[in-house]
């Protein structure tokens, strides 16, 4: 039978003991929780990512964005031509490379997203609640970690 729970003496399978598949689950699951608030609130996905990454920074390159939004930089860039139309994000001039073109919010885009990531922190709190707070910081810690150790040079 397929469809029969394991034994909780049965060794666990492979993508059940293998880390990339366990936080690619981990991640569908909580994530898409979230992802039907942000499109309620009539945004996509890597808008929202967008937004909430540069809420939190002076500016970023288009690159640096597109990494930190899990998504391709022509992508990234379709959504930053519809977002700065609607006032949301602003390009300007990297200082010193002028092939680098930076991107930060604008005030319209910041108070559009401050309460989406209300809503954001609320709903972690109630993912990572049942671990309570000191395993929830060693989770996140050990998480930065694994991004840091793993992202490629900058």
């Amino acid at each position: 039978m397929a469809d029969t729970p394991p034994d909780a003496h049965d060794p666990l399978s492979f993508v059940d003991d293998y880390l990339p598949a366990l936080l690619a689950q981990a991640s569908q699951l909580i994530s898409s929780e979230f992802h039907e608030v942000v499109q309620a609130a009539g945004f996509s996905v890597t808008e929202w990512r967008i937004l909430a990454t540069l809420a939190s920074k002076p500016g970023l390159s288009i690159g640096g964005l597109a990494d930190i939004a899990v998504s391709k930089q022509p992508t990234v860039t379709r959504l930053l031509d519809r977002m700065e139309a609607r006032a949301l994000v602003q390009r300007y001039p990297h200082d010193s490379d002028r092939r680098i073109t930076m991107v930060r919010i604008t005030p319209k885009g910041r108070t559009i997203v401050a309460h989406l990531m209300d809503q954001a922190k609320e709903h972690e709190h109630r993912v990572l609640q049942p671990f309570g707070l000191k395993r929830a910081e060693s989770l996140k810690v050990t998480l930065r970690r694994i991004i840091e150790l793993h992202r490629g040079p900058a």
